[in-house]
């Protein structure tokens, strides 16, 4: 192609969920509610926990992190989509682009990295009781925070550095609610083999890291509990992981579909369903998911609003 003819384009459209009209302000109606009940969820778990001394241990720690996290994903992708909806905000700038998925980017490695350490906690808590409090130490768990956004960040850096060597000069069509970034592969004039390889390289480490990590932890904790002589207890302890566990299935399945799977441009409705849970049905589900089986956390809240009453 003759680089001095070509047009660089610096706006593009996203198509979004439909093309059908009279499917957008039912959808409309349908995302708002979620992310309202996503953006309550959330931030009421994070209060909650930063309110009830007895819930200031490793467990909810780490359930805090992961609920902020929850919130800066559907914040970054649902308002747009919602938008979009609408008719309007169809465009969206490469600078703007750039962002979302940045912000994305960031936000869902981040959460990849804090269920591997929601994980670990759970491995140490029920395979070394006596030992819990001297291997989970606030220092460690400081550590395992910090090492989780410095992960997603780095992570982050990464793909957005290599987005940058990308151009657009044919088609500003993007078949997708939100900047994904296979879905920019797809309408680049530049080669974008590095790219993909990038993406294999980096993301599939991480998901192998801490799917791996999760998988071995669960894995002595179920043997841990097998050896249990006490009904309650082992009842005690899945209900515990069980909630960890529907959690992690959920987020991480679509993930590894979506980049396991060679791309097509055949596939692009697929990819936005795939995209649509763990950008949006994820986050609210999570604190419906641990609050509902978490016999410590109901009864924080049922302490705090009889104290409100």
């Amino acid at each position: 192609m003759d680089k001095a003819n070509t047009t660089l384009l610096m706006e593009f459209v996203l198509t979004g969920l439909t093309q059908e009209s009279q499917w957008r302000i039912p959808l409309f109606l349908v995302f708002l509610v979620i992310y309202l009940l996503t953006i309550l969820g959330n931030l009421g778990l994070i209060a909650l926990i930063w309110k009830d001394p007895c819930l200031h241990i490793p467990m909810y720690f780490f359930l805090g992190s992961l609920a902020f996290v929850d919130t800066s994903i559907a914040s970054t992708v649902t308002p747009k989509m919602m938008i979009s909806l609408l008719g309007k905000g169809k465009i969206i700038s490469l600078s703007e682009c750039m962002i979302q998925f940045f912000s994305f980017n960031f936000s869902a490695t981040t959460e990849c990295f804090l269920l591997a350490a929601m994980a670990y906690d759970r491995y140490a808590a029920i395979c070394n009781p006596l030992r819990y409090s001297l291997i989970m130490t606030h220092q460690l768990c400081t550590r395992l925070l910090v090492l989780s956004f410095v992960g997603g960040l780095l992570h982050a850096f990464i793909h957005e550095g290599f987005l940058l060597r990308l151009t657009f000069c044919n088609s500003n069509i993007i078949h997708h609610f939100y900047c994904d970034i296979i879905s920019l592969f797809k309408i680049s004039c530049t080669d974008p083999s590095l790219n993909y390889l990038i993406v294999f390289i980096f993301s599939g480490s991480i998901q192998v890291f801490t799917i791996l990590t999760v998988f071995i932890s669960y894995t002595l904790v179920l043997f841990t509990i097998l050896k249990k002589k006490s009904v309650k207890g082992i009842k005690k302890a899945f209900s515990t992981c069980g909630a960890h566990l529907l959690s992690v299935s959920l987020y991480f399945g679509p993930l590894l579909f979506m980049y396991v799977r060679p791309a097509s441009p055949q596939v692009d409705d697929q990819d936005m369903m795939d995209s649509l849970f763990y950008t949006v049905i994820i986050p609210v589900l999570n604190p419906i998911i641990y609050s509902l089986r978490n016999k410590q956390v109901i009864d924080s809240l049922t302490k705090l609003l009889k104290k409100s009453a």
